[in-house]
């Protein structure tokens, strides 16, 4: 990213249909110093406004051309195509440094070509959309860049009015504002990257942070409710993690279970496709997932535990872990790079002790029977006789971790020149 005084916005939008809010997009932008460029990805009509990149480059840079493209069979695959045709530009633009961010606007067409364009672009270059169907269920989790901001158009399908006008003109302040305040990530130690829930199921993070920290490594911890996990699979897909310590896999139970709060099929994919070095664990697959305020299909009613008024989690069953460890070991197996699997034969969260609400030995017993049954020779097993939240399961992964550091497949670390972080610090209290 190339940080000039003034920012340089990519705008993109219909300008067939969007004439006018485009038009005022790009005045809010420039009054505010910064300098914008407008992409046309309208396909039918005649342009309301002038772009600087028009719909014949969006369609060219696709393959193809806007004739073709507008008279193809559906919307859909036109744009589609459209869609190819910008993020290839956009990203093109950031490769070389000439925009800081990209504001997008449009219903549900608008969106779907928008959050491809935000999915081509790196982490840490400022991402807005403006959309009808922002925030909504019909968005999967796996579309949505991790660091993507959306704002809901109110108003905005149809002409102007001063809802409307309202929310253009916070979205131009919110992305001349992000863009000015972005930076490239730039770590100055090697990342690695880890996934588990809060401190009232899963604790290892306590321990993990201080050691990793003392070895020299920085660590992006993710949260793993749907939206963690998707942004643990962007990190690893951009090479940006060292390792990965992917130590909590509910979102692939959540998945597998037909939970909506999952990270998409992909989950547990990228790592092992950049050949990226991991160390995986069950955390939290002792539960399923579901939203509080939702139906809730499969559930044993009797075993949910109410999180708070959006989340809460029931048992899984014994057939329920068999199903989700070999989906678990598949991935594992298709990985190009080290992968460990540390398996805590004691239980997977803080619930899933003796006399705790989902404790179910005979249920981890099934995980570890399917998960040596279908691992691949190539995957280093280590069963551990210790619960996930012992410390004998956090000496097992670092174990892996500092015989894969001095074997070389992962980069050791560098001293960090902050204090370190204290051992034991409370890390909240957030399942």
């Amino acid at each position: 990213m190339n940080h000039r005084i003034a920012p340089r916005i990519l705008l993109i939008g219909t300008a067939d249909t969007k004439g006018a809010e485009l038009s005022l997009l790009r005045g809010e932008i420039e009054k505010r110093g910064a300098g914008c460029v407008l992409m046309d990805v309208g396909v039918v009509g005649e342009a309301e406004v002038m772009a600087g990149i028009d719909r014949h480059t969006v369609a060219a840079a696709a393959g193809t051309t806007i004739e073709n493209i507008a008279h193809g069979q559906d919307e859909n695959t036109a744009m589609g195509a459209m869609a190819a045709g910008a993020s290839k530009l956009a990203a093109a633009l950031a490769d070389r440094g000439d925009i800081d961010g990209v504001l997008a606007i449009g219903g549900t067409m608008g969106t779907d070509l928008a959050l491809e364009v935000a999915a081509a672009l790196p982490v840490g270059l400022a991402k807005v959309i403006v959309s009808t169907v922002a925030f909504s269920h019909i968005i999967p989790p796996e579309r949505l860049s991790s660091d993507l901001t959306m704002m809901l158009w109110t108003g905005g399908l149809w002409g102007m009015n001063e809802a409307c006008r309202s929310v253009l003109r916070q979205a131009a302040g919110a992305v001349v504002g992000a863009a000015e305040c972005a930076r490239p990530l730039v770590f100055e130690r090697p990342v690695v990257g880890l996934s588990t829930l809060g401190t009232s199921v899963l604790r290892y993070v306590t321990e993990l942070l201080p050691a990793l920290d003392e070895r020299g490594y920085e660590v992006l911890v993710f949260h793993a409710v749907g939206m963690g996990g998707r942004s643990l699979e962007q990190f690893a897909a951009q090479g940006r993690l060292a390792a990965v310590l992917d130590l909590c896999l509910i979102e692939v139970g959540n998945w597998a279970l037909g939970s909506t709060v999952h990270s998409g099929p992909d989950r547990l994919s990228a790592a092992g496709a950049r050949g990226i070095p991991q160390i995986l664990a069950p955390g939290g697959l002792d539960s399923v997932d579901y939203c509080t305020w939702s139906a809730r299909p499969r559930v044993r009613e009797e075993s949910f535990r109410v999180h708070n008024r959006l989340v809460g989690s029931s048992a899984t069953s014994p057939e329920d872990k068999a199903q989700v460890a070999m989906m678990i070991a598949e991935r594992a197996n298709l990985a190009s790079g080290p992968v460990a699997v540390v398996l805590p034969l004691d239980g997977f969260s803080e619930w899933d002790r003796a006399g705790s609400p989902m404790w179910d030995p005979e249920g981890v017993n099934a995980f570890a029977d399917a998960m040596e049954a279908r691992l691949s020779q190539t995957v280093d097993y280590r069963p551990v006789r210790a619960h996930i939240n012992d410390h004998a399961f956090v000496d097992a992964v670092l174990s892996v971790f500092d015989q894969w550091v001095e074997r070389g497949d992962i980069p050791r670390g560098v001293p960090s020149t902050a204090s370190p972080s204290p051992s034991g610090q409370p890390v909240g209290q957030e399942r």
